[in-house]
């Protein structure tokens, strides 16, 4: 049981309104070997503060405070403790952990385990649509949630770990991930032609002029295509090859009627008053990027069918990132933060290409990332680390930005990772941390509730969850394992003393204060992005002499260590296992088991002898574009 030091009051909405200012942390902990930093409102430069383990009670790190915040990214204690952070004069933060791994180990199960509790439905072929506002196949969404993409794409980043949790579907012997990923599957085949009834939504779908849809059927195809992708690469145990082969087709016959094929502008006719109008990419329809990640997912299955048409696919997809290249505009907010929840799909696709086809990606592609990379890094230069709009305005005015912080952060660690960016891999970071509770309100962005602490279903380590919560909205999210629950606002956040506010509060017309928003499906999307992303750059395979050399070369017949760093340890009191995947001369093997070394180390390894006939051996760990690569020429 973790001991309090500070009690933040529900009724924060300013920290200038208060007398002292308390220390925020990332209320969970941080990854050793990662971005660490706390924010103290008001401290002036050159306070001293001290880490203190919570156990001994010993000083372990010192240092000063520098525009508000304080830094010990350097400080990487082999622990199971708990740590405070002490300001002089100001207060103690909340205790926290620093852990190999340890957003993955608290957040990897809930960030899909909240996609298995919004199903629209327990059956995906027979599921009620008109019950389910918006269509289903979440609640409070439509086919345009996209779920399946990132579901394949987290399970990929990180297979080892989603293949322990059996235990929430069916016969217990399919990974509960896995089972999810095909639940949607059958809904999205089910209703990849429905023009029936749905319940209420703020607007339609479909060209100006032309006749308008209810029900975003078309997103559908993408939904589809990431599985026909992912059954070549990990599905193909779990999917029978009749029921792929269905998929595929229904995709293959429809992509071009349902203008799949190319990037879809003006699709979203809303009358919500934050987003009004025809919009040219927006949260609902198409989000700006889509077009590349489903055609990339085409053409990864078409390549390996004797009768497959790849190259159309690769086409489209390069057509769509030179779209992306040459028009998307940083200073346009419509392809930017007005778009809110979907706007991490567009960088995420762009390096999403670089991941998996680097040599077929259009010409410019790099390049964008880092025009990106650089506005995002002129953005966060606030005390925050926090992407805001303009000077006068930092977050939305009107309306909830969950697809703000949660989802940037995964944009940063997959751009990061391709430009080797370690500073904007720091602002990744920051943004899991603005989740974790360092924002104005000093507060994890979910409400902790009993429901949801009585189910498990909320992380582990945080005091504070956000102060309060809508469990009856549209999505009725209120029993939802991992759910989002607001952000703070524009008005809640202190800027420069030149800065005004504009009158924006006036114009929330969510609520009265940042505590009035509501989770979405589509927010959860993006916070599970971040937490798929967030592995590039943390996770390598290394082929290694028996004294821990690195190898580029082998003999036949020599013993060698196989290394895997990964986010595989979820139990401190155990020695645990994973799985890395073998081919000799090109061939696959069959998998081997890798063992835990040590305490907080994430890393794992295996002796294998090299067979006798063998000219090359290649060692690898994910999948779809997340594969982690060594290989040894073998004389």
């Amino acid at each position: 049981m973790r001991v309090f030091f500070i009690l933040l009051t529900c009724c924060i909405t300013s920290f200038a309104q208060q007398e002292k200012v308390p220390v925020l942390v990332n209320q969970a902990g941080y990854n050793l070997g990662e971005s660490k930093r706390f924010v103290c409102v008001g401290a002036k430069d050159g306070a001293k503060f001290k880490i203190i383990n919570n156990t001994t009670n010993q000083l372990v790190f010192e240092g000063e405070i520098l525009n508000q915040e304080g830094w010990f990214t350097r400080f990487n204690p082999v622990s199971k403790d708990e740590f405070r952070v002490e300001v002089d004069g100001v207060g103690t933060s909340v205790p926290f952990w620093i852990a190999d791994h340890l957003l993955e180990k608290i957040a990897s199960k809930l960030g899909y385990q909240f996609f298995i509790d919004v199903r629209g439905s327990e059956d995906p072929i027979n599921a009620n649509l008109p019950k389910v506002y918006g269509g289903g196949p979440s609640r409070d969404g439509g086919a345009y949630g996209l779920e399946t993409i990132f579901e394949c794409l987290q399970y990929a980043s990180n297979p080892a770990l989603y293949d322990r949790w059996k235990t929430e579907f069916g016969d217990k012997n399919v990974p509960d991930l896995i089972e999810l990923i095909l639940w949607h599957a059958e809904f999205a085949y089910a209703h990849v032609a429905y023009q029936g009834p749905v319940a209420n939504r703020h607007g339609s779908l479909g060209y100006e002029g032309q006749p308008r849809m209810q029900y975003d059927y078309w997103n559908l195809l993408d939904q589809l295509s990431v599985v026909c992708a992912a059954y070549h690469d990990f599905l193909k145990p779990y999917l029978p090859r009749e029921k792929y082969l269905k998929y595929r087709q229904v995709c293959n016959e429809k992509w071009m009627v349902y203008d799949r094929h190319k990037v879809v502008r003006y699709w979203t006719y809303s009358t919500k008053w934050v987003d009004a109008g025809f919009q040219e990419f927006n949260e609902m329809g198409n989000a700006y990027g889509q077009s590349v990640f489903s055609n990339l997912f085409m053409y990864l299955c078409e390549k390996n069918e004797p009768d497959g048409k790849p190259q159309q696919y690769l086409k489209w997809a390069q057509e769509s990132a030179a779209d992306i290249i040459q028009h998307w505009d940083f200073n346009n907010p419509r392809h930017m933060w007005w778009i809110r929840n979907a706007e991490h799909i567009t960088p995420q696709a762009l390096a999403y290409f670089l991941l998996v086809l680097p040599e077929h990606a259009p010409k410019g592609t790099k390049e964008k990332l880092s025009a990106w990379a650089t506005h995002m890094h002129q953005k966060t230069n606030n005390f925050w680390k926090y992407r805001v709009h303009s000077e006068t305005e930092w977050a939305h005015p009107k309306t909830k930005e969950l697809g703000g912080a949660p989802a940037l952060g995964g944009s940063m660690f997959a751009v990061a990772y391709l430009l080797n960016d370690t500073r904007l891999r720091d602002l990744g970071w920051a943004q899991v941390d603005f989740v974790f509770g360092v924002n104005p309100v000093g507060a994890h962005l979910s409400n902790k509730s009993k429901d949801r602490l009585d189910i498990g279903g909320y992380w582990e380590g945080v005091e504070h969850g956000w102060p309060a919560a809508h469990p009856n909205g549209y999505g009725m999210l209120g029993k939802v394992r991992g759910t989002l629950d607001g952000s703070p606002l524009d008005k809640d956040f202190q800027k420069t003393k030149t800065a005004t506010t504009g009158g924006n509060e006036s114009q929330d017309l969510i609520g009265k204060d940042a505590y009035a928003t509501e989770g979405w499906c589509v927010s959860n999307r993006g916070w599970q992005a971040t937490l798929t992303f967030s592995t590039l750059g943390s996770q390598q395979v290394k082929i290694l002499s028996r004294d821990g050399k690195e190898l580029k070369q082998a003999k036949a017949g020599e013993t060698v260590v196989i290394e895997l760093k990964a986010a595989l340890n979820m139990d401190w009191n155990q020695v645990e296992k994973g799985q890395v995947f073998l081919a000799v001369n090109g061939k696959p093997t069959s998998a081997l088991e890798v063992i835990e070394t040590g305490e907080n180390t994430g890393i794992f390894r295996a002796s294998y002898t090299i067979p006798a006939v063998s000219r090359s051996l290649q060692v690898a760990y994910g999948a779809m574009g997340f594969a982690q690569k060594a290989e040894v020429i073998v004389k």
